[in-house]
């Protein structure tokens, strides 16, 4: 694959994210107000949908569910996130948002951990 046309740039207002396909593949774009990201449509921590759950704040995607954030200019995992994002090469040409997308981007998540939210935060 190559350079894909994923949507308008006026899809994804300011500080918002939205989810598109391209080519099968599903896809976030996020406005950060000084730039835009693409990245797979999941949280790399528990494949928490970020259309559902992620958040645009001062240059930062947050995960609501479980709080894991990023900081979008650099891609400096902040906090006590642990995994970085993946992200899809994105560019505007002229009204369009462009990415290139040569392969899905996936994420691998450990098994190992099966406890529910609730019992997470289950207080004993």
């Amino acid at each position: 694959m190559s350079w894909k046309r994923v949507c308008k740039a006026t899809d994804v207002p300011e500080n918002t994210l939205k989810k598109f396909w391209v080519d099968g593949i599903a896809l976030i774009v996020l406005n950060y107000g000084s730039g835009l990201r693409a990245i797979p449509p999941v949280c790399p921590h528990m494949e928490e949908p970020l259309e559902e759950s992620g958040v645009i704040a001062n240059c930062t995607l947050t995960c609501t569910k479980h709080l894991w954030s990023w900081d979008l200019r650099s891609l400096d995992k902040l906090g006590e996130t642990e995994r970085p994002l993946g992200t899809y090469e994105v560019k505007r040409d002229g009204d369009d948002v462009m990415a290139f997308v040569d392969r899905e981007i996936v994420y691998e998540f450990d098994n190992e951990d099966d406890m529910s939210d609730d019992d997470f935060f289950k207080k004993d």
